[in-house]
C-alpha cells in the first residue's frame, strides 16, 4: 500500500483552495502552489486552515513528491510543470474528479460552448424551488470540493467547462447536458475543432443505462461528434426545428417536453428568458426537471420567474431613451451572435479584448442588419476593423470601460441599444469578464 499521502494543488483560486480543504479533511498532506499571486481572500483561508502554500513560483522538488496533483482548469497542458508531472507519470486530475470521490449525491452536469451558466442557474433554480436539497458548483458559485467538505447536498448542478472535463476520468454524471459546440478556446486544443468537441463529450464518460444524456438535435457539431459513438445512457434530445419524442420540441409557440411521464407544456412567451437561444436553454433545464419527476406546475412557475445571471444580457439602465445591456460574459463570437440575434432595435456594439482566434464572419450578417456603430474595447483591435470595416460606417477605438460607454452613448440615438458583448476574453484591460461588466455598469451609471 502506498503510504505517500502528499497531494499538491496547482492554482489557488476558488477550485484549488476548495480542493485543498477537502484533501486536508481526507487526511492528505496538502501543498498548494500558484505560479501567480494568490488573492488575499484565498491566502487568508489557507492560513486559517494551516495549509502550506507558495505563490509566484513552483518548487519542483516539492511538487514532484506528490502521489497525485489537482490542477486548476485554467492551467494549460503545455505549462512546464504539467509537462514534468506527465513525464514522471504522476496523475493530474481536476477538482471535480477529486471531489466526486467523496460524495454520493446525484450529479447533473451541464456543458456547451454557450448558455452553460444560464442553463445551470435555471436548472438549480427549478430544483431549489421544487424543494430539493441541491448545491450549485463547477464554473459557478462556491467550489464543488469545498461544498462536498462542508455540506450534505443530495443533488449537485455543476457547470462544467471543457478544461474541467479534460482532467476527469472516473467521475460520473447522472444527468449530462450538452447544449452546443461552437469554436472556443481552440488555442488549448491545437486549433482543432474535433479535439475541442471530444473534450465536451467527456461529460458522457462512465454513464450507464440508468443515466441520461440530453443534447441539442439542431446543433451540427454535437451531431457530428455523436457519429460512430455508442452511448450507454438514455438519449433525450431537444429541438426547435422538428418534433422529437422522447425529448423537447416546439409546436407553434408551445414548448413541449415529452419524457416517459406526462407531457409538460408552456407557451414560450411566458418564459422569463426570451430569445431563440434561451428556448434551447429552457428546454434543457426542463428535461432535467422532468427526468427528476418534478411537478409540471413547479417547473412552469420557475421558468416564468427566473432572473438571469449578472453579465449575461443584463439590463443596466435606460438613459435618454437608450437601453444599455451588459453581456460581458460573451467571451466568444457565438455568444455575441446570440446576443445580437435577440436584439430588436438598432445597436451600438462594444466589441473587443483578447482575441482567441475568433472568426468574425458568422457575425457579419447580423452586424449589417442591426449594428449602426462598433466601439472597440481592447488593446489590439486590428482584426475587428478588418472584419467589419465594410459593414458599418463607424468603428471607434477606446481603452477603458468608461470611455467605451461614453463614446457609445454619443453614437446612439433614442430607441437604440448599447450592447457590451465583446466576443473576446477580458485580460488585456480587466481582471476578468466580471470586472469588465462591473466597470461598464459603473460607467453607464455615471453618464
Amino acid at each position: 500500500m502506498n503510504e505517500n499521502k502528499n497531494i499538491v494543488i496547482l492554482g489557488a483560486g476558488e477550485s484549488g483552495v476548495g480542493a485543498a480543504y477537502l484533501a486536508q479533511q481526507q487526511g492528505y498532506d496538502v501543498f498548494v502552489s500558484d505560479f501567480g499571486a494568490i488573492a488575499d481572500k484565498y491566502k487568508q483561508q489557507l492560513k486559517d486552515w494551516d495549509i502550506r502554500f507558495e505563490e509566484k513560483q513552483h518548487t519542483e522538488a516539492e511538487i514532484l513528491k506528490a502521489v497525485e496533483v489537482i490542477k486548476s482548469p485554467g492551467i494549460p497542458e503545455k505549462a512546464p510543470i504539467v509537462k514534468k508531472l506527465r513525464e514522471k507519470g504522476i496523475p493530474v486530475i481536476s477538482e471535480i474528479e477529486f471531489a466526486g470521490r467523496y460524495t454520493n449525491a446525484k450529479i447533473i452536469g451541464i456543458t456547451g460552448s454557450n448558455g452553460k451558466t444560464t442553463t445551470t442557474s435555471l436548472t438549480y433554480f427549478i430544483l431549489k424551488n421544487a424543494g430539493l436539497n441541491v448545491g450549485l458548483a463547477g464554473n459557478i458559485g462556491n467550489s464543488f470540493a469545498y461544498q462536498v467538505a462542508t455540506e450534505k447536498f443530495d443533488t449537485y448542478v455543476l457547470e462544467l467547462s471543457s478544461f474541467m472535463l479534460d482532467d476527469m476520468y472516473k467521475f460520473k454524471v447522472d444527468i449530462a447536458v450538452l447544449l452546443n459546440i461552437t469554436p472556443d478556446h481552440l488555442d488549448r486544443y491545437e486549433y482543432k475543432m474535433e479535439n475541442y468537441a471530444a473534450s465536451k463529450f467527456r461529460i458522457t464518460r462512465n454513464q450507464t443505462a440508468n443515466d441520461v444524456f440530453i443534447y441539442c438535435a439542431d446543433d451540427e457539431e454535437s451531431l457530428k461528434g455523436m457519429e460512430g459513438k455508442s452511448f450507454n445512457a438514455q438519449l433525450l434530445p431537444f429541438s426547435i426545428q422538428k418534433e422529437i419524442t422522447p425529448g423537447a420540441y416546439l409546436q407553434g409557440e408551445k414548448l413541449i417536453i415529452q419524457t416517459n411521464q406526462q407531457p409538460f407544456e408552456m407557451n414560450i412567451k411566458e418564459l422569463a428568458l426570451q430569445g431563440k437561444h434561451n428556448i434551447y436553454n429552457s428546454m434543457a433545464s426542463g428535461i432535467v426537471a422532468r427526468v427528476l419527476d418534478l411537478r409540471n406546475e413547479t417547473i412552469r412557475e420557475s421558468m416564468a420567474q427566473f432572473k438571469n445571471i449578472e453579465h449575461r444580457l443584463e439590463f443596466v439602465a435606460k438613459i435618454s431613451g437608450i437601453s444599455f445591456i451588459n453581456d460581458s460574459k460573451a467571451t466568444n463570437v457565438n455568444s455575441t451572435w446570440y446576443a445580437l440575434e435577440s436584439m430588436t432595435s438598432e445597436v451600438v456594439l462594444i466589441l473587443g479584448g483578447v482575441d482567441k482566434g475568433n472568426d468574425y464572419n458568422m457575425l457579419r450578417d447580423l452586424v449589417k442588419r442591426k449594428v449602426k456603430a462598433i466601439v472597440c474595447l481592447g488593446k489590439d483591435n486590428k482584426r475587428i476593423h478588418e472584419a467589419f470595416e465594410d459593414d458599418v460606417e463607424v468603428i471607434v477605438n477606446t481603452a477603458s470601460a468608461q470611455e467605451a460607454a461614453t463614446v457609445a452613448y454619443h453614437l446612439a440615438a433614442k430607441g437604440d441599444t448599447v450592447l457590451l458583448s465583446p466576443a473576446c476574453a477580458s485580460f488585456d484591460l480587466f481582471k476578468n469578464y466580471e470586472d469588465r461588466g462591473r466597470q461598464f455598469k459603473d460607467a453607464v451609471k455615471e453618464l
